[in-house]
């Protein structure tokens, strides 16, 4: 198989200590280095989302040269105040920082689902309600069918093409001379 990625669901339901078990083979996917290290926090849509240190030095790259845009400076500043290094217990548990519960409603029971390069952690509720709308197909935003439509076309895009070098260009009076 090529590139590792995240796929699958799980119920999972929180302990008094707001603790759940990460799936097995969702916690390989996350050793690098021989570490089983992760980086928790806000996801997308009403979730929480845990991702490999290595993606989130990605993140960090591309967006440290945007940092001072004042359209980005709400969203750096809960992204990233929002990011929880962890690990797992022995058994596989991870905690949930309050603060992320509270972000994203968790009560009881949640979903871990896989997700390409992260893990989402979803109020089973949300994830229920979210799940059956798009089987339905109620709502338009949400609607399966014209989803996977879209996705499956994004498979035909054509790769951007890397930028070529740029050549100096000569206007019509330089005349290159060849140097001995």
């Amino acid at each position: 198989m090529g590139k590792f990625f995240f796929s699958g669901s799980n119920v999972a339901k929180l302990d008094e200590k707001n603790r759940f078990v990460l799936p097995q083979e969702m916690r390989y996917g996350l050793v690098e280095a021989g570490d089983l290290k992760f980086v928790l926090g806000l996801g997308l849509g009403g979730c929480l989302a845990i991702y490999r240190p290595s993606d989130i030095e990605k993140i960090v790259e591309k967006f440290q040269a945007k940092q001072h845009l004042a359209k980005y400076q709400k969203f750096f500043t809960f992204f990233f105040s929002t990011l929880y290094p962890t690990t797992c217990d022995k058994i596989g548990r991870v905690t949930l920082p309050l603060m992320l519960k509270k972000a994203v409603g968790i009560e009881g029971e949640i979903v871990v689902a896989g997700v390409l390069d992260k893990i989402e952690i979803w109020p089973r509720e949300l994830y229920d309600r979210q799940l059956q709308l798009m089987l339905s197909g109620q709502d338009a935003e949400m609607d399966l069918a014209k989803l996977t439509e879209e996705a499956f076309a994004l498979l035909d895009e054509a790769p951007s093409a890397p930028a070529l070098p740029v050549q100096p260009v000569m206007n019509a009076y330089e005349i290159p001379i060849p140097r001995n």
